[in-house]
């Protein structure tokens, strides 16, 4: 190992972020992944201060097994005029069994004197008490310096006083936050390498993203002399977050050739970045660095052309490094090796020259339409076999059914539910030689053909049971039009293994989402490898 250790956050920290509310049992799971990935440390959170904390430490020692962290009790140094040994927030620290507490601490003097509303004497002895009084009771102490680069900056030797005092009182690391997150990476870089050589021990950082710098200030900390790093999985956090701790470490060990992970455990970093903010609710943001689903994704065709070639031509790194992979995605962008790669991924050989110039002649078209393949891959396979077919170079998609006619109509029952408004719509279909009508109902128009159609389906086809609507987004195209504009639909479909997305476009929003509807479901059946039964 480097002697650079990961300290995790995001139970603690990553839950003040807007939005973002953990329970006791979610925690719990989020600890179990950052103990894959091979964090040091993993901060709980504020035993005795919030009970949703305390409940978390309790379960924690009878709960949770970590390989490879120890878990952090969070808290803040004693009451001004009181003693360590008898605060009831210090004693909750230690009543959480966690072998590391990190106190937060007062290095900023107007922080000091104006929030704490003590004197910078007394100030120093909470920390020394504080302290000393854990150490002694066999925990390994870790003192968070809030403010301490504002406070450097405003006096330097009182910043450095609260560092020397926790050092002198046993802490076994002192991390220096820019709780506000205002400083740049040069200003983190001087302060970070004036503090090694004046306390001469160990040190943390803790950065927070409000100027856009939390990695950049992390790694700059780093090259300084910080020992510690400390962040968030997926930068969350209150305001703009705090620093990534994926894109950290992933900086660590592929660009400076840093260890600071268990051994494979970076090759885990999508999966677990992903697991997480299924956890959190929140949506993962497709331009995270390393782990993000456009991390390694490329649309012109100059670069498909290239990576066609040798794929590290236009990527800094293997993306299975990370666990992540690469995509291609198909616009009218897209030259034909985007296409041809894009086929590949998708398992379609498209090397043959009249196939791929009739695809890529498809595509654009379609796209010149209105249709997008960029987030449809299911719509862009089905129009890959299709056209296939056509050409003579393919079986096609099976002819599941036949479709006479669809109706949808939306009627106001007062009372009701869904706001009072409740869809019906009727289809009739060829199936098996014979036309079949059904009739379903749901609370929108969508829904109600959805209904429908698997009501006159799955008695064929029982395979449907497992496809679920999962998300229906609707773009405006021209917005000049008003109401009259044409409309593009993208719907997600799952079953209990993935999830695939189509694409329909017509004036009429109806009609473009049962476009996509269908498609859909065509698709889900393709997959599964179910033949026509029509």
């Amino acid at each position: 190992m480097s002697g650079v250790q990961v300290y995790d956050t995001t139970l603690r920290d990553g839950a003040q972020q807007e939005g973002l509310s953990l329970s006791v049992a979610d925690k719990l799971a989020i600890a179990v992944h950052l103990d894959d990935l091979g964090v040091g440390v993993i901060e709980g959170g504020w035993p005795g201060a919030i009970p949703k904390d305390t409940e978390f430490f309790a379960r924690a020692a009878d709960e949770l097994t970590l390989r490879h962290a120890r878990l952090a009790a969070f808290g803040a140094t004693r009451r001004a005029g009181g003693r360590a040994a008898s605060d009831a927030q210090v004693r909750a620290l230690l009543d959480s069994r966690a072998p590391v507490v990190t106190l937060v601490a007062k290095s900023h003097t107007g922080h000091v004197e104006r929030a704490l509303r003590t004197t910078l004497a007394e100030n120093l002895e909470m920390v020394r008490d504080s302290v000393a009084f854990l150490v002694g009771e066999g925990r390994e102490v870790v003192l968070d310096a809030e403010h301490f680069f504002d406070g450097f900056l405003l006096d330097r030797d009182y910043a450095l006083a609260v560092l020397r005092t926790a050092v002198e009182a046993g802490a076994s690391t002192v991390a220096l936050c820019d709780t506000n997150g205002g400083h740049l990476p040069g200003v983190v870089a001087d302060v970070v390498a004036d503090v090694a050589v004046a306390v001469g021990a160990p040190m943390g950082i803790h950065c927070h993203n409000d100027t856009g710098c939390a990695v950049a200030n992390t790694l700059a900390a780093v090259d300084a002399g910080a020992v510690q790093v400390q962040g968030t999985l997926n930068g969350y956090g209150e305001r703009t977050g705090n620093a990534d701790l994926v894109t950290v470490v992933a900086n660590l060990e592929l660009k400076r050739g840093t260890p600071v992970l268990r051994e494979g455990g970076l090759a885990e970093a999508s999966r677990i970045a992903h697991a997480v903010s299924e956890i959190t609710n929140v949506p993962p943001y497709s331009r995270q660095p390393y782990v993000g689903a456009s991390a390694f994704t490329h649309k012109a065709g100059l670069h498909a052309s290239a990576i066609r070639v040798d794929p590290d031509l236009y990527q800094h790194i293997d993306p299975r490094t990370v666990g992540n992979d690469m995509r291609m995605l198909v616009s009218e962008m897209a030259g034909r090796s985007s296409i041809e790669l894009k086929g590949r991924e998708l398992g379609l050989d498209l090397s043959e020259p009249a196939l791929l110039t009739a695809v890529a002649d498809a595509v654009k078209a379609r796209e010149a339409e209105g249709y997008t393949f960029e987030a449809a891959d299911a719509s862009f396979e089905l129009l890959v076999r299709r056209t296939a077919c056509e050409q003579g170079r393919g079986e096609g998609v099976p002819d599941y059914f036949h479709v006479d006619s669809w109706r949808v109509t939306t009627e106001m029952r007062p009372g009701g539910t869904h706001g009072g408004a409740l869809s019906e719509a009727t289809v009739r279909l060829v199936l098996k030689g014979e036309r079949c009508i059904a009739v379903g109902e749901g609370n929108g128009p969508v829904n109600a053909l959805d209904a429908a159609l698997r009501s006159a389906l799955t008695p064929t086809y029982p395979e449907l049971e497992h496809l679920d609507l999962v998300d229906f987004r609707v773009r405006i195209l021209d917005a000049s039009h008003g109401t009259d504009a044409v409309t593009r639909v993208l719907l997600e479909t799952a079953d209990d293994a993935s999830t695939w997305t189509t694409v329909g476009v017509g004036p009429n929003v109806v009609e473009a989402s049962w476009e996509a509807l269908v498609d859909g479901l065509a698709h889900g059946l393709l997959r599964r490898g179910v033949p026509s039964r029509a």
